[in-house]
């Protein structure tokens, strides 16, 4: 996403005094600036070389501000004007506004306002740019399968996907909730020498033990109360093919030695069985949780762990995925156009700046619901910030910050300490392994540190 810097203006007044004055002014705030002093001439200009916004006077002798504004935005509409004047009436705003002026500043005005005017209007043209390059980007991006992004973070997860798709190695996918784990494993699987064969996935921490095992497992006729039946597991219905276990993190203790037998032997025994039923499938597995934690808090097994955890694959958070968050946000709005026969075509430079600057705890998962909601409330062509949520809209970024002045108010170190570590944890959403890689310890030392803060769960 384009920072909000400063860019190139061109200054129009007919008053060369006032020329120099903003054209000093703007300079000595970053800008790069350049001035005429006529509407002619700033056409001229503004036909061979290229400006973020132009300032423009409204009462100007030969062409008006307010024609000089119809004509840029009849020939360069993604240049915003700026348009300043003494008569700062309503009726003159109004004017302006209609004949395309971005914004509107009435004389006098301090050097510092014109400064945030303009800066504002060069982020909202950078961001209008960028939102049309990434409706074309969405076009033509390179996909792996249906996993779009063109972020490094993303590319990194997709190449590793790629270059382990044609193997038989058990990948664990790993990744907040709502990035994406389950869509790349059947990306895995079509990419893959079996992906003739079926995909069967499963909810591992969507039912009680016994239900689980009978799942995955099967059971024979009379194995236990209601068993009229004999049930093919889900091991047996993936033969030949992937079997996805997804949030192994939360597979009850008790099966997991059954589930490690089934994968070093690969073989299978229904519930209430006697014979051993021969599988040949391929594990993929995924996760929320922190399972290197997990398995030195003895609540996963270590030999399980290494069994599924041949390759890792991260699906990296929406957050840290730079402009894919546009990228993703203008396909959703292609889909539910689509879908829902609106007159939508992408997002406006507000909606897409508040897109930008919201954090996503809930991951593509939650941009995907973000967008649906805004195609079915837009009352123009782009998704305009209005069509947006209220807590997207009213988003500020939160940091934590320890300052103070006053020595009487400095914190003791180890409280300076626990306040960062759990700011830390905060951010990778209670990751402790990744905490530990971002803090510069190992994890025993962070466990300590947690358990004599009364924090360790």
């Amino acid at each position: 996403m384009p920072p909000s810097i400063p860019g190139r203006v061109l200054i129009i007044d007919d008053e060369p005094d006032v020329c120099d004055l903003l054209d000093a002014g703007l300079k000595k705030r970053g800008f790069s600036t350049s001035y005429r002093t006529s509407g002619e001439e700033g056409l001229d200009l503004l036909a061979t070389e290229d400006f973020d916004v132009v300032v423009a006077d409204l009462q100007m002798k030969g062409m008006t501000g307010l024609t000089l504004c119809e004509r840029i935005v009849g020939t360069r509409p993604d240049v915003p004007v700026i348009v300043i004047t003494a008569f700062g009436s309503l009726d003159t705003a109004i004017a302006a506004i209609r004949a395309g002026a971005y914004d509107f500043l009435p004389k006098p005005f301090e050097l510092e306002v014109l400064r945030i005017a303009v800066e504002r209007a060069v982020r909202h043209r950078a961001l209008r740019d960028e939102v049309r390059r990434l409706r074309r980007a969405a076009a033509e991006a390179r996909e792996f399968e249906e996993m779009v992004g063109a972020s490094a973070a993303m590319k990194r997860a997709t190449d590793l996907l790629e270059r382990v798709a044609d193997l038989d190695t058990s990948v664990l996918i790993t990744g907040e909730s709502g990035t994406g784990k389950e869509l790349a494993a059947r990306a895995l699987h079509r990419r893959s020498a079996r992906r003739s064969g079926p995909f069967v996935a499963i909810n591992c921490a969507a039912m009680p033990e016994a239900l689980l095992e009978s799942e995955l497992f099967g059971h024979v006729r009379g194995a236990f109360t209601d068993a009229r039946a004999a049930r093919t597991g889900l091991f047996q219905k993936a033969h030949g093919g992937t079997l996805f276990l997804d949030e192994i993190g939360d597979m009850p203790i008790g099966l997991q030695p059954k589930l490690l037998r089934a994968l070093q032997e690969r073989t299978v025994r229904p519930i209430g069985g006697d014979d051993e039923v021969a599988v040949d499938v391929r594990i993929v597995s995924a996760t929320n949780r922190d399972l290197e934690a997990a398995v030195e808090e003895r609540r996963f097994r270590e030999d399980l762990y290494y069994r599924i955890h041949v390759v890792q694959v991260e699906m990296p958070p929406l957050r840290s995925r730079g402009t894919d968050i546009l990228l993703l946000a203008q396909r959703f709005v292609e889909k539910f156009a689509a879908t829902t026969g609106r007159r939508v075509t992408g997002l406006s430079p507000a909606a897409a700046d508040k897109l930008m600057g919201y954090a996503w705890p809930g991951n593509v998962r939650e941009l995907s619901n973000c967008i649906e909601r805004a195609v079915a409330l837009a009352t123009y062509e782009q998704i305009g910030a209005e069509d947006l949520p209220e807590k997207i809209r009213a988003h500020e970024a939160k940091h934590v910050v320890v300052a103070t002045d006053d020595p009487a108010e400095l914190l003791p170190l180890e409280d300076v300490e626990r306040r960062y570590i759990l700011r830390v944890l905060e951010a990778v959403r209670g990751n402790k392994t990744r905490a530990a890689e971002l803090l510069k310890l190992d994890r025993a030392t962070l466990y300590r540190k947690l358990a004599r803060y009364g924090t360790s769960d």
